[in-house]
């Protein structure tokens, strides 16, 4: 089940919202929360949920025995042995020894290992629970079902935003729902909706069709160098649109429950740095790399030759973490020669340059970055490169003409909706309603009407197409 399912969107939903409307107490809300939650997750995969309950007990008992007092380094220890002893074996087991095989030339004895949906984000949450316990930052909680809400809140349980337990730990215990949170959640959740299906979807169809439907070296090979740029201009669209899309709706959706959750995404194509890309692109995973990995190894208040291990550290983790394959490793690199770039010379001559220049060269660096996100494997990685620079033969076909003058409104709306150009619009329009009744009037009619638009248009879309992919089941 995702967001943008229908059934989720007119049944699960909004029975949700009906069941916890009627709860009168905390207690009684976390039951229904949490009751929905567990259903939500089980509905793809019922057996790993099993997992979740069992990863979140654990944390919940190292905690408690941690602030009981007695050796607190053993309790940390044995919760970062079983949070990383279980993601490396369901998402990094068959990697390692596929490569491990591969040099001695031998098949792997060890069969394929389904991921479990969201592993990468709600092990991240637990860990750092336990982690801010053992610092000191936050109490343990006593009750073990509260744990096992805040892992598995089907808001962000799956695709993120990874919630630090200190952000929201008085709001699990308790919260309040007025109607300005219903009403804001209620919007950023339509327009994390629109994201979703309107840009995603159709940039990602867009991508998909212009290799035949495939990410196969075969089908990287055979499209003309048109079809692969152009394909991968509407990816990038789409991971971000997609992405974003769905931390608006878990932020939405938070807020109509009483839940607070931070801000995941900052514009990130309106950066003019790697660096301020970083800043602004999965926030909650940059903070959590951070906090957890790159501090602790010393930060940048060290010396060169350390900032720049600790920050090789830091980026082939953040590789490894996006996937178990070495396209996704060689991508978490390629920032971190960026990155080093930047601190060396780059940045200050970014600073220096027309603004113009800093957004040009950050969508060219993202742009390839993709690249090397995109494809499953180095070869292909490599042939899509071979073709976008003259390799494939024919630059442009007749289907990759026709699907560009299809689409020929489609690629810069998109471009122009990743920038803030209409949250600066909307502010304008706040501050303009400020002068004018009438202004005012037709303003607050417009914040509530666009929304049923959104829900409306999205559901004829979604009735209409069944292209609707879920990216977040590689992490």
């Amino acid at each position: 089940m995702v967001f943008s399912s229908l059934f989720f969107l007119f049944a699960f939903l909004p029975l949700n919202l009906l069941l916890y409307s009627l709860a009168k107490t905390t207690p009684v809300r976390n039951a229904v929360l949490l009751v929905f939650s567990l259903i939500f997750y089980a509905w793809g995969e019922p057996v790993y949920m099993l997992l979740l309950i069992g990863m979140s007990f654990f944390d919940w008992l190292f905690a408690r025995l941690m602030e009981k007092g007695g050796n607190r380094k053993l309790w940390l220890t044995l919760a970062v042995i079983v949070n990383l002893g279980t993601i490396g074996v369901f998402k990094y087991l068959n990697f390692l020894a596929d490569n491990i095989c591969g040099l001695f030339g031998t098949t792997s004895p060890i069969p394929a290992i389904m991921l479990p949906i969201g592993i990468s984000f709600y092990t991240f949450q637990l860990l750092s629970y336990v982690i801010d316990v053992y610092r000191g930052e936050v109490k343990a909680q006593k009750k073990f079902f509260t744990v096992l809400l805040y892992a598995s809140l089907f808001h962000q349980c799956i695709a993120g935003p990874i919630v630090r337990y200190q952000d929201v730990e008085n709001e699990l215990t308790q919260r309040r729902v007025d109607w300005a949170d219903i009403s804001e959640g209620i919007r950023r959740f339509c327009l994390g909706l629109g994201k979703k299906v309107f840009f995603a979807n159709t940039c990602g169809n867009l991508a998909d069709s212009l290799l035949g439907g495939k990410l196969t070296l075969e089908a990287v090979q055979s499209a003309d160098g048109a079809a692969l740029w152009v394909s991968m201009l509407a990816y990038m669209l789409q991971i971000y649109f997609d992405f974003s899309g769905y931390s608006d709706m878990a932020i939405g959706m938070g807020r109509m429950m009483g839940f607070h959750y931070l801000e995941n995404f900052n514009y990130p194509y309106a950066a003019r740095s790697v660096q301020d890309f970083w800043r602004r692109w999965h926030m909650s995973l940059s903070t959590f790399f951070r906090d957890y990995v790159y501090i602790p190894l010393g930060g940048s208040r060290c010396s060169f030759g350390r900032w720049l291990f600790n920050t090789l550290v830091v980026w082939a983790l953040t590789g490894l973490w996006h996937g178990a394959s070495w396209n996704f490793v060689l991508w978490g690199l390629f920032f971190f020669v960026f990155l080093v770039l930047e601190k060396v010379f780059l940045g200050k001559l970014l600073q220096k340059l027309p603004a113009v220049i800093g957004h040009l060269y950050l969508w060219v660096v993202v742009f390839f970055g993709w690249v090397l996100f995109r494809f499953p494997d180095l070869a292909t990685v490599g042939a899509a490169f071979a073709g976008m620079f003259g390799g494939a033969g024919e630059w442009m076909s007749t289907a990759t003409s026709l699907a560009i003058q299809n689409n020929i409104f489609l690629i810069p709306f998109a471009i122009l909706a990743s920038t803030p150009l209409f949250k600066w619009m909307s502010h304008k329009m706040s501050v303009a309603s400020g002068n004018s009744k009438v202004v005012a009037n037709v303003w607050a009619v417009v914040q509530i009407v666009w929304p049923i638009v959104i829900l409306g248009v999205c559901t004829i879309l979604l009735v209409g197409d069944s292209y609707n992919p879920f990216l977040y089941f590689q992490f």
